[in-house]
């Protein structure tokens, strides 16, 4: 009986650990790009801690403190002369700009290589498909609007198509599901306007539009140097369409097509990926070779979109994030002279205040969501 009960918990909490400790990889990660990027330039770095709070444990090793804190959420390189003046030559703040671009940069491009190097292994593992349009289904009605097999989908709604994972996200987002496709037909490109997707409702209640016909996969032919090739310009393209999806989606949320309610939190990626992971371990208890397989994909596919969501949003130019303070350093690459520190400080500051609230919002809406199953 104890077996079995430790057993069940088992089942329960591993998907929540592989969650936890795939996000903690994450934060560790990005600030492993700007530690070592700091200690390629010989910056002084005064603290590497993961978490946020009061600190669990410390080790101090040479000039530096490691530190696990209590929250479990985000990190920190802290760097002599990052926030305050130093005299010290080793100081962030007394580096040449492009230095201190490069350190601010760091951990915002170890999260976008993650991404897309997991994106890398996805393909390989699954090409995916092309963006030729394949057979339709029994309830289809975009066939008879003039979509035809074979047609390759380059445009929807006028923004290119990278590839298949670009036709379902740009149709979802059309208004009333109808929209103009680009394809091309027998060496011809052509526009088929006005073309109505069907409505689609889930088992939760939810209704969305809905592509109603199979995309046509990959040629296995060709020799190792052309998969080769082919999965590295799949690589390419499929994190193209992830980044763009972020942008998109922050387009969406400024002008009113989705709420802040829509927006998870660490809280609700965690939930998210925990949910991923037990669909993972649901497709290996079925038996199902292909079913296992699928679902293992679909979570190595979230952790690429997070991690390359994760690091878009760090380059994003808002005061205290990253790309708020690599805007600075632009603006003193450009001009010449660096704008006052206090300036900069009561930015950087005032900015992250306001990223405390926004994330103790989203963790509400989240923590909400869990209790109540809806967002």
């Amino acid at each position: 009986m104890i077996l079995i009960t430790i057993s069940l918990l088992w089942s329960k909490a591993w998907p929540i650990i592989v969650a936890v400790l795939y996000f903690g990889f994450l934060v560790l990660s990005h600030e492993l790009g700007h530690f070592s990027a700091a200690k390629a330039f010989k910056v002084k770095v005064l603290e590497f801690s993961m978490g946020m709070g009061p600190r669990l444990l410390k080790k101090q090793k040479g000039e530096t403190l490691f530190s696990l804190k209590a929250i479990p959420f985000g990190g920190s390189c802290l760097m002599e002369g990052e926030d305050e003046s130093s005299e010290n030559p080793r100081a962030f703040g007394n580096q040449r700009p492009w230095k201190r671009f490069i350190i601010l940069f760091a951990g915002a491009f170890v999260n976008l290589l993650c991404g897309v190097l997991i994106m890398g292994a996805i393909v390989a593992a699954n090409p995916g498909t092309t963006t030729r349009v394949g057979d339709f289904a029994n309830w289809a009605v975009t066939q008879a609007q003039g979509v035809k097999t074979g047609d390759q989908i380059v445009r929807v709604n006028g923004k290119r198509v990278y590839s298949w994972i670009d036709v379902g996200f740009l149709t979802s987002r059309a208004k009333d599901g109808a929209v103009q496709l680009t394809v091309r037909r027998g060496g011809k490109t052509l526009k088929l306007s006005k073309i109505q997707f069907p409505k689609v409702e889930y088992e939760d209640g939810t209704q969305a539009y809905h592509q109603d016909f199979t995309l046509q996969a990959f040629p296995q032919e060709g020799s190792p140097v052309l998969r080769g090739l082919r999965t590295a310009k799949q690589t390419v393209l499929q994190s193209v369409t992830v980044g763009r999806m972020v942008w998109l989606s922050l387009l969406d949320m400024v002008t009113g097509k989705f709420s802040m309610r829509d927006i998870s939190g660490p809280i609700g990626v965690v939930t998210l990926l925990s949910d991923g992971a037990q669909q993972v371990q649901q497709g290996a208890a079925s038996g199902n070779k292909a079913e296992a397989v699928g679902s293992l994909l679909d979570l190595l596919l979230l952790f690429s979109m997070i991690s390359l969501n994760i690091g878009i949003m760090n380059l994003l130019p808002l005061p205290a994030l990253d790309g708020g303070r690599l805007l600075f350093c632009l603006v003193e690459i450009i001009f010449r002279k660096p704008l006052p520190k206090k300036f900069e400080a009561v930015v950087h500051g005032v900015g992250f205040a306001l990223l405390m609230l926004f994330l103790v919002f989203v963790s509400f809406s989240d923590v909400w969501a869990l209790i109540t199953g809806k967002r």
